[in-house]
């Protein structure tokens, strides 16, 4: 076989044939090779460049004089979805003409991404949004501040080294992973656009790389009015509210003005701390509207599974409210904690493929410092299958908010407008586990829970907003290629 690398062939390199994926198959218009050894483990790589200061870059160098250079991608330059999608194609392609290799390809490959908590659930939202017939299982390398998601599933919470034998000992990682469910959530979010404002320019909005402009909303919606507007997205990590998005806020919008301030995880993590004493996160400050109680300015509904809306009692003292889907959140805390199950109360472990969030609460960051503790935990309020927030007309006119690391500002109700979000349990997408995995799946022969094997609640949504909910806006459900006969598969 062709492997091109010549250093490959060498004792200490030899593994790097097993992630290696050949030109043809990456590339359409690339001649056909004749190839003697299947990989094990292809690996198709997304590094953001601009991530972890230098890091993304020299990390990107180092994937692609170890591997093929076309399986290596810089986020920066090409989207996601449209890799995949040339590849994905390029592939049945090949499949359709009879190559068997082609077919084993697919079978194994496995996707790994570098960046942040943002950077990973970027490429999670568009393997969801292809709905492949063999969707590939994703490995994170941490290159964030937090790296929640990357901690949660055994990759670490510290940035990397770069060189090649700390490339090398991460493939060998992702080779003995294994594969892991764990829930998609959908997030809707309904509102009038302002034109002016404290957010102003506000159309459109900052939002995550996992927020998408729908801009329809359901014919049957009291919101169906010009003016409205639905953004739609997912997450797998968390959704939060209030003072904690805020010093994120703060940071993010930091490290934009001044990037040469934020050139490494232990300099943004200190960065990280003043923010939050500024912010009024240690105190409550009376110059900070934000400061106000989560209850002052939003009414909480919650639906369990297959259950019907209930209002979900907020203590006036919590200013910061989490919705967690893993067991990890600021940098690796785990906020919900192990419930002791006792008499009279029905929260339970929390599980990455259970179909519910934990819903917690934060009076300050000094109610976060229990959290260091092994039994801390913040307030625990409920366990959802469904979540909706409305926001009360005239509480506050913003407060900031974060989807999976990427926080924004959000403009709050003023006069008769309307801001609602809702999130709902949406499907699963497979991750690679590295040994020191923390997520916990309820299938486990351990776990005291069993549940079936839907996995599934999306289809308790009505006709009418199916267009809305059947997709997270990421990227486009992947089609076989125009060249492609199709007419003899069934």
């Amino acid at each position: 076989m062709h492997v091109g690398m010549g250093d490959c062939n060498s004792e200490s390199d030899d593994c790097l044939k097993d992630f290696y994926i050949s030109n043809y198959i990456l590339q359409e218009e690339s001649h056909v090779e004749s190839v003697s050894y299947v990989p094990s483990c292809p690996a198709i790589v997304f590094i953001n460049s601009k991530s972890g200061g230098q890091l993304g870059g020299n990390l990107l160098t180092t994937y692609r004089e170890l591997l093929n250079p076309n399986q290596v991608f810089d986020l920066s330059e090409e989207a996601p979805d449209k890799v995949l999608h040339r590849i994905y194609g390029n592939l049945e392609k090949l499949k359709v003409e009879g190559d068997e290799f082609a077919q084993e390809i697919q079978k194994k490959l496995r996707l790994i991404v570098a960046g942040g908590d943002g950077t990973a659930s970027w490429l999670l939202g568009v393997v969801s949004d292809l709905k492949l017939s063999q969707p590939p299982p994703i490995a994170t390398v941490p290159l964030g501040t937090g790296n929640n998601l990357h901690f949660s599933f055994g990759w670490g919470k510290k940035n990397p080294g770069t060189d090649s034998q700390s490339v090398k000992l991460f493939l060998n990682k992702v080779r003995k992973a294994k594969e892991m469910k764990i829930d998609s959530w959908h997030i809707l979010m309904r509102m009038k656009a302002p034109t002016k404002g404290v957010c102003d320019p506000i159309a459109p909005l900052e939002l995550p790389h996992s927020l998408h402009a729908f801009h329809r909303v359901s014919r049957t919606d009291s919101m169906n009015k010009e003016g409205y507007h639905t953004f739609r997205g997912g997450f797998w990590n968390y959704f939060s509210m209030g003072m904690d998005a805020q010093v994120s806020y703060a940071f993010h919008s930091e490290r934009k003005l001044h990037p040469e301030r934020f050139k490494n995880q232990l300099v943004n993590q200190s960065n990280y701390l003043k923010l939050g004493c500024k912010q009024g996160w240690f105190c409550a400050s009376l110059f900070h509207p934000s400061s106000k109680n989560i209850a002052q300015f939003a009414k909480i509904k919650i639906s369990k599974r297959g259950g019907q809306w209930e209002d979900l009692p907020i203590p006036p003292s919590i200013r910061s409210i989490v919705c967690l889907n893993l067991p990890s959140f600021s940098g690796g805390l785990n906020p919900w904690g192990t419930p002791s199950g006792r008499k009279g109360q029905d929260l339970t472990a929390p599980f990455v493929d259970d179909g519910l969030l934990e819903v917690v609460g934060f009076k300050d960051a000094w109610h976060g410092l229990v959290l260091l503790h092994p039994k801390g935990h913040g307030t625990r309020l409920a366990q959802a299958n469904k979540i909706r927030f409305k926001f009360h007309m005239g509480a506050a006119d913003h407060t900031f908010m974060r989807l999976d690391g990427e926080p924004w500002k959000q403009p709050l109700p003023v006069d008769d407008d309307t801001v609602e979000i809702e999130i709902s349990h949406f499907h699963q997408v497979k991750m690679l586990a590295a040994e020191n995995c923390r997520s916990k799946s309820v299938y486990d022969p351990s776990s005291p829970i069993k549940h079936g094997d839907d996995d599934d609640s999306s289809e308790e949504y009505s006709d009418d907003d199916s267009e809305e909910r059947r997709k997270l806006g990421a990227a486009d459900t992947f089609r076989f290629p125009d060249n492609v006969d199709i007419s003899h598969l069934i």
